[in-house]
């Protein structure tokens, strides 16, 4: 299965899973509004009809048109002007609520008509038995005044989502789901991108050890000639072929080897006090060579006063080896590479500077994975396996050597590694 058919199949099911949570918010949206309505409607009425049962005990005919008004989501008003009996009140509120089977704790006020204070307040449990009738108040004479009350739902939205329970439910399932798809979309994704890696890893592998092959195979069948041996200087010239293209495919293997080696658990490392710039310095002598082929140098300033680190020497040569390969790799024409040492903070700061091709910095955060090259379309001018930044990023980090690296496309990269001391 090709991207462009993952990319089509992933951004369908994207679009489908964001019209399924679309419509579970609105269907959720409208179940919470019309739960509220009812719970609202039923409470309304009930607050009717206690105030017709108060009407009734004051002997009062007045008929009641739209008594209970609603001034927010959990307060109600009901407007009266009557003598009511702050516990008779809540006896009447609350057998009414138990008969509606609206199970939700509320506060009620009773107000003064006059200066719309509250002159008395009390909250109430459902599950208490109230029968109060004759019991006794605060001592004011309530039959001569005119009032009205005011009930308060503190509870109300929690009584509004214990009634939308499946949707709650269903919601939850569908997040659920959710994140299931966007964990499994990523796998997907991650198993594509290392798939593609590791095939460009056996493509390039191949090339790479197909070619010094091929080279010393020629080279050999020349030496295997009957004229060959009448000419020193022609055979001289193929065995210097054939031990350059021999240590070029040691060196192949030997990164494969390297890779290996990081299992987990199977990094030998031989910690002992090195000179980081003798290290440096042999670093340098073995890739001068090829520097200088391509009409290049490698300068060093080596300033560092405290030079000592407690290290492997091969790892870290190897390390060092890496860096130097890819700048000179990396620059195409008259490499200028340059080292630098000093100390800043007890720390040994090691830069190599190129003036090469660079990396965007926005791939600067992938150099160091496993397999992983840059990608340059379909060039492939420069070789390699995708195996030494991972190699160089597990030795520093079994050293816990920093590393930073600073790229611009065009204008060369600056690694920085930072030993601690």
């Amino acid at each position: 299965m090709n991207r462009q058919t993952i990319r089509v199949i992933i951004s369908l099911a994207i679009i489908l899973l964001i019209g399924l949570v679309t419509t579970q918010i609105v269907w959720v949206q409208k179940a919470y509004q019309l739960q509220e309505e009812q719970i609202d409607y039923d409470i309304t009425q009930a607050l009717k009809r206690v105030a017709q049962q108060i009407l009734i005990a004051n002997n009062d005919s007045t008929e009641l048109y739209d008594p209970v008004e609603q001034v927010s989501d959990d307060l109600f008003r009901v407007k009266i002007r009557e003598s009511i009996q702050p516990y008779y009140l809540e006896t009447l509120l609350a057998n009414e609520f138990r008969n509606a089977e609206i199970n939700i704790n509320f506060e009620y006020s009773l107000y003064d008509c006059f200066t719309d204070s509250v002159v008395f307040s009390n909250s109430i449990l459902l599950s208490e038995n109230l029968n109060k009738f004759e019991s006794i108040t605060p001592e004011m004479n309530w039959a001569n005044d005119a009032h009205y009350f005011g009930v308060y739902f503190p509870n109300k939205l929690s009584k509004i989502l214990a009634q939308m329970d499946f949707w709650i439910f269903s919601s939850i399932l569908l997040l659920v789901i959710s994140l299931f798809f966007a964990y499994t979309i990523s796998i997907i994704l991650k198993q594509k991108r290392l798939s593609e890696v590791k095939t460009d890893f056996i493509n390039n592998m191949t090339h790479e050890l197909k070619t010094p092959i091929s080279t010393i195979a020629l080279a050999s069948k020349v030496l295997m000639g009957d004229e060959i041996g009448k000419s020193p200087e022609r055979l001289k010239n193929y065995a210097e072929i054939i031990d350059k293209e021999n240590n070029r495919l040691q060196m192949q293997v030997e990164k494969v080897l390297q890779i290996a080696s990081l299992e987990k658990d199977k990094v030998d490392i031989k910690k002992e006090q090195l000179n980081i710039h003798k290290i440096i310095d042999d670093s340098i002598k073995i890739i001068s060579l090829s520097v200088e082929e391509k009409g290049g140098k490698i300068s060093s300033k080596l300033n560092a006063e405290n030079f000592i680190f407690e290290g492997d020497e091969v790892h870290l040569a190897n390390v060092f080896i890496n860096i130097l390969d890819n700048a000179n790799k990396y620059s195409p024409v008259n490499p200028s590479i340059e080292i630098k040492t000093f100390n800043k903070s007890q720390n040994l700061i090691v830069e190599f500077k190129d003036q090469g091709i660079g990396i965007d910095p926005k791939l600067l955060n992938q150099i160091f994975e496993k397999f992983y090259r840059v990608p340059k379309g379909n060039i492939h001018d420069v070789k390699g396996f995708g195996l030494g930044l991972h190699y160089v990023k597990v030795i520093l980090d079994y050293h816990k050597v920093k590393i930073e690296v600073e790229s611009e496309i065009d204008k060369g990269t600056l690694i920085r590694l930072i030993l601690p001391q």
